[in-house]
Parts: structure tokens; C-alpha cells; sequence
């Protein structure tokens, strides 16, 4: 199906509309799974994943022949509190070290098979300082979910989801804390290197945030918290349901900006995997606030899509199992 946008208030509904995983294709990679010439559950997570892959492909055999990678870049008012100890610059010169191949994500991208597309979201034009008022208005906050829904292709097999956007731990953070509640300073991590002064600010400019903007439901949190790579990030996701991809996540900042849809509906988060636990200190009690178990746990922090870029590579052997082990019958072992 193609998706549309809908208004933030109507954005909760699309739970009800978006194709679900097939319980038929489910049952029957099961039963495969335990056809193979192993003990059933022997291969532990592989099996999970390999039957999760096939309930969303709507096939007991699912097959990855396309990985789409896209990483959202965006700045971001709340910057000009000090939250961060480099420049906004440095979120255009990184997009232009994707565009040209030298960052982690393009190596881990390479080696896995995945096309890497990198989506620059008005980085002249940094959102609001959320202290002082809403970050995006609600048409922003769409402008920026429909360049993410436009940027998935719609006939990958799966589908990895980064960002890159300096002062973005901050803005996580910030969600975080009012979509599932907890003082700032229990989210609020080091980022790309903050020193305990600028943890205490940034923690300052959460809490003063929070304040501001109290009240609000999960995808009015997303206008008045976040930032376009975190709405890009949600229409991105939506836009993959819609088409029956399923969808790897990054680490903390990744997976804070598509828990603004699990707030609103936590179907809406059915179809997508965390690719690894984040070294940064809020992700873990994101990932058990979502209900999620992290596919690697490798103490990365960098975000741009690198720890989803590495599950990949999972989630590949998981199929690559699935898929090509004989059956007890066709090998002639007994215990079938």
C-alpha cells in the first residue's frame, strides 16, 4: 500500500489500516525451523529473527537481495544552549564524509550489502531552541516525516534506519524523558564527548524544555522535542510498514525518535528490530521501555546507522541458516 501522511492526530489510527505480519508465513518458517537438522531452538535469536523476517515478507523462505541504509541529517536549536562541545558544522561536513565514503557507516554498509542513501534535511536552517518554544510546527514536523517516507524504497527487503545531527543526543533525551517519564538526568548521556559541565547543561536544557512543554501526546512530543531527522526517521518507518519492509534500527537517538510512534500506538513498532544496545546510558531503559532486545550489544556509540549496519550482517546468517540447512528428512538424519 502507499502510505499518506496523515495529520500528527491522525497518526495514532494508522495502527488500525497497516498491513500486520503474516501468522501464516510465521507458522510455517517455524516449522521449518524445527525441520532442520539441529535441535529446535538451537540457534537461539537466528531462529527468532528468521521467522520475525518471514512473517513481515509474507514467506516461509524470506530472502534479503536488497538492504536500503538511509542516515537523516539535521541541526538543531536547542545548540545554542551549549549541549554539545563541536560545532553544528560538523553535521554538513559529516554528510559530505558519507557522501564520499569515509565513515563507518559506508565501510559497514559495504561489507554487508547494504546501498547507502543520505538524506540532508535543511541543515541552514537548524530548528527552534526547544527552551524557548516548540522545535518544529506541526507542518515542519510533516515536511520532514514525508521526506523520510519518500526516501524508503519500497521494493527493499529490509530496511536500516541512522541519523546524524549534532546536539541530536540532547534532543533524545528530551523525548525520552517526556514520552516515558524519569528525571532528565536519568537520559541524559555523554554524546559525542560532553564533559560533566556539559552533561549539566544539557540536562538543564532538558528539564527547562520539559517544562515548557508538558502535556503534550507522543507525536506533539516529536514537534516540540525533536528534530527533522527524528520526524524523517518516524515517516521512514511508517512508510516501510506500509510497504511490508521490515526495519533495523540505530542505537539511542534512532530508536528515541521512533518511540514517539510507540507512544502513540505500540503496533506502530511491530515490524522493526534495534540493531545493537548503545554505550550511551539512556538506551538500555529505552530499549525496556519498548520492549525490545537489542540484536548486538558491542559498546558502540556513533550512531549514522552503524550498529543496524552491523545486525545486518545477523540478520543475513540468520536467513542464510534458515534457508540453505537441510531438513532432517533431506539429510537422512534420523530424529526428525
Amino acid at each position: 500500500m502507499t502510505l499518506h501522511i496523515p495529520p500528527l492526530t491522525d497518526i495514532p489510527a494508522l495502527a488500525d489500516t497497516l498491513p500486520q505480519a503474516d501468522a501464516t508465513a510465521r507458522a510455517e518458517a517455524l516449522a521449518r525451523q524445527n525441520s532442520l537438522t539441529k535441535p529446535p531452538g538451537a540457534l537461539g535469536r537466528l531462529e527468532e529473527l528468521a521467522i520475525f523476517m518471514a512473517g513481515w515478507q509474507g514467506r516461509a523462505r524470506p530472502e534479503i537481495a536488497q538492504a536500503q541504509a538511509l542516515v537523516f541529517a539535521g541541526n538543531h536549536g536547542i545548540c545554542a544552549q551549549g549541549v554539545n562541545p563541536f560545532p553544528q558544522a560538523v553535521t554538513a561536513q559529516m554528510v559530505a564524509n558519507f557522501q564520499t565514503g569515509g565513515a563507518a557507516i559506508n565501510q559497514l554498509c559495504a561489507v554487508n550489502d547494504a546501498r547507502l542513501d543520505v538524506i540532508a534535511l535543511d541543515l541552514d536552517t537548524p530548528t527552534a531552541d526547544f527552551t524557548t518554544g516548540p522545535a518544529m510546527s506541526e507542518q515542519e514536523t510533516l515536511d520532514a516525516m514525508r521526506q523520510g517516507a519518500q526516501a524508503v524504497d519500497s521494493d527493499a527487503d529490509v530496511l536500516i534506519l541512522g541519523e546524524m545531527g549534532i546536539g541530536n543526543s540532547t534532543v533524545a533525551a528530551a523525548l525520552a524523558a517526556a514520552l516515558f517519564g524519569g528525571s532528565a538526568a536519568e537520559w541524559v548521556g555523554p554524546g559525542t564527548g560532553s564533559d560533566a559541565a556539559g552533561i549539566a547543561r544539557k540536562i538543564a536544557a532538558i528539564e527547562s524544555g520539559l517544562r515548557r512543554h508538558a502535556g503534550l501526546t507522543p507525536m506533539q512530543v516529536l514537534a516540540a522535542l525533536g528534530g527533522r531527522e527524528q520526524a524523517a526517521i518516524c515517516g521512514a518507518v511508517l512508510a516501510a510498514r506500509a510497504a511490508r519492509v521490515p526495519v533495523i534500527l540505530d542505537g539511542f537517538i534512532c530508536t528515541a525518535a521512533a518511540a514517539c510512534l510507540h507512544a502513540a500506538d505500540p503496533r506502530l513498532l511491530a515490524h522493526c528490530l534495534v540493531g545493537h544496545a548503545s554505550a550511551e546510558p539512556g538506551h538500555r531503559r529505552l530499549l525496556a521501555a519498548l520492549g525490545q532486545t537489542p540484536v548486538l550489544d558491542f559498546d558502540m556509540r556513533l550512531g549514522e546507522g552503524s550498529g543496524a549496519a552491523l545486525a545486518l550482517g545477523i540478520l543475513r546468517s540468520a536467513l542464510a541458516c534458515h534457508n540453505g540447512m537441510a531438513t532432517f528428512a533431506e539429510a537422512g538424519v534420523a530424529g526428525g
